[in-house]
């Protein structure tokens, strides 16, 4: 079987549950940057001096972002039935958050989004899932969706932050300070 189908020729996809909208809607912005934010997880699992404990949390996250990617898909008055985002998910991240700046020093200044390649990578991944988040919110001001989405999302930009911080000591990257 294709993965050709045709039916979004002209401009037009479906939703998970029938709906057919524009693949210029809000909606379909925010799963496509989750999509994205995805892939570049994978170029930063991709390089082998990604420390052994963020590589098992950024495949966590991986795997969770399909959860993200559907749950945008499925507006929430659609009656397919799928798992959606929910605290816990959000709580894990809060955990891996407070883990991570235990070890880091704190920041007295802005750091340059720079480093080592696996850290810049995750840097990369932090403003590709702000864009998601955004896009989320926009969503949002227009149309029910599940908040507990756009907080998951707000807090997996906080833990790719650190995450490209500790990347960078790991790797002995020197954080450059405005």
């Amino acid at each position: 079987m294709s993965i050709v189908t045709k039916t979004g020729d002209k401009g037009m996809t479906g939703l998970f549950g029938g709906k057919r909208v524009s693949k210029a809607d809000a909606r379909l912005h925010a799963y496509g940057t989750v999509d994205e934010l995805n892939a570049v997880l994978g170029m930063a699992l991709a390089e082998e001096d990604l420390p052994v404990k963020l590589r098992h949390d950024v495949r966590s996250v991986q795997r969770l972002l399909f959860t993200v990617g559907a749950d945008l898909a499925t507006p929430l008055q659609s009656k397919a039935v799928i798992h959606r985002i929910a605290a816990p998910h959000t709580a894990e991240v809060d955990e891996w958050i407070t883990e991570l700046e235990a070890t880091l020093p704190p920041l007295t200044r802005f750091i340059l989004p720079s480093g080592s390649k696996v850290g810049t990578l995750l840097h990369h991944a932090r403003t590709v899932c702000r864009r998601a988040e955004r896009w989320v919110v926009t969503l949002a001001e227009q149309e029910a969706v599940n908040t507990e989405m756009q907080i998951y999302l707000n807090r997996l930009g906080d833990y790719l932050f650190l995450a490209a911080r500790d990347a960078n000591r790991h790797s002995g990257a020197k954080e450059e300070e405005l």
